[in-house]
């Protein structure tokens, strides 16, 4: 028989699980009525508090979640994993929340952090960054009870969440560097698999069919020394393509800094784009054509959706602003 949780608590009472949180662990931000009337209906459904966790923490965890795939030393350049943390902890520092952050390298070892978290009660939720088509770790995070928000996704989604809508901005791209005289173009992705590169896979094909031009799309990681290898790849192919689009800000660098290498001036010669904006992208020369976007924002919407899950609403996932083109030197005809 499965143990009884906070979440089944609040549900018989008609409260938040965050509200049972405080009733049980004796912390302050519920009347004396509504602690009694708890701790009744924790009695009834024989509630066992977990004893390591509570030693460890004092009380309740007060702390959401946050599982990154990617190395300490990538965090410190990828401008757009720090503007969302800056999203993230302004919204649970409003709430007196603190952030649990986990660096993993792969999947399954995010899914072993999950059930942890969820054995020990280290969090009261999670969220789920750069959401993978059959997730496996929606299900997972299902089973062990534990409230999850997304961080990106769709709005079709059964998870609350933010997302974004990237179909404008690359239409607009597309029609710029169209209207430069562009008919070939290449584009260094994302992972495969992940739903938002999918999606922008797909609307930037779309985007360049409407216009007759010549799509390439290559993988990468993400990483500087990746970007670089899948720009030079791209420059060898006879014809090359005359624009390269890079889903980030340290691809695309790293691809300005292979066509100083090979010769190539920029862009009379070879336009570069950033689908992530950054400072990184606005000091160098030429300064990054480049997708801007609040994605500390982002970030706080995402957090706002898994508060509102531990209060006991059932929501859908909310759109995000969407990012807007902004045209510097690194794009010409």
């Amino acid at each position: 028989m499965r143990a009884a949780t906070m979440a089944d608590i609040a549900r018989r009472v008609g409260v938040s699980r965050i509200a049972v949180s405080y009733a049980i662990n004796g912390r302050p931000g519920v009347s004396a009525d509504l602690r009694r009337r708890i701790l009744v209906i924790a009695r009834e459904v024989g509630y066992r508090a977990n004893g390591p966790a509570l030693a460890l923490h004092g009380a309740a965890a007060s702390a959401v979640g946050l599982v990154l795939l990617r190395s300490s030393a990538a965090l410190t350049v990828e401008v757009f994993r720090r503007q969302l943390i800056a999203g993230i902890q302004a919204e649970l520092s409003a709430r007196g929340f603190g952030l649990a952050l986990q660096l993993v390298a792969d999947l399954a070892e995010e899914v072993q952090v999950y059930r942890r978290w969820a054995a020990e009660r280290r969090v009261d939720g999670v969220l789920i960054c750069d959401p993978r088509l059959d997730d496996p770790r929606i299900p997972v995070v299902r089973r062990l009870g534990l409230p999850a928000a997304l961080v990106g996704g769709t709005p079709r989604d059964h998870l609350p969440g933010a997302w974004c809508d990237d179909t404008g901005w690359t239409r607009d791209l597309v029609d710029h560097l169209g209207e430069l005289g562009h008919a070939r173009i290449a584009r260094v992705s994302g992972p495969a698999g992940m739903v938002h590169t999918t999606l922008r896979d797909a609307a930037m094909r779309k985007a360049c069919a409407r216009r007759g031009i010549r799509l390439t799309v290559v993988r990468g990681d993400y990483t500087g020394a990746d970007g670089a290898a899948r720009t030079r790849e791209l420059l060898r192919r006879k014809p090359r393509p005359t624009a390269i689009v890079y889903d980030n800000d340290v691809m695309a660098v790293a691809g300005l800094g292979v066509a100083d290498e090979l010769g190539l001036a920029v862009p009379a010669e070879l336009s570069v784009v950033a689908c992530e904006d950054s400072p990184l992208c606005q000091v160098v020369g030429p300064p990054l054509t480049a997708i801007r976007r609040d994605i500390a924002a982002f970030g706080s919407l995402a957090t706002a959706q898994l508060f509102a899950a531990l209060d006991g609403e059932v929501r859908r996932p909310v759109q995000a602003e969407s990012g807007r083109l902004e045209v510097r030197r690194s794009t010409g005809p």
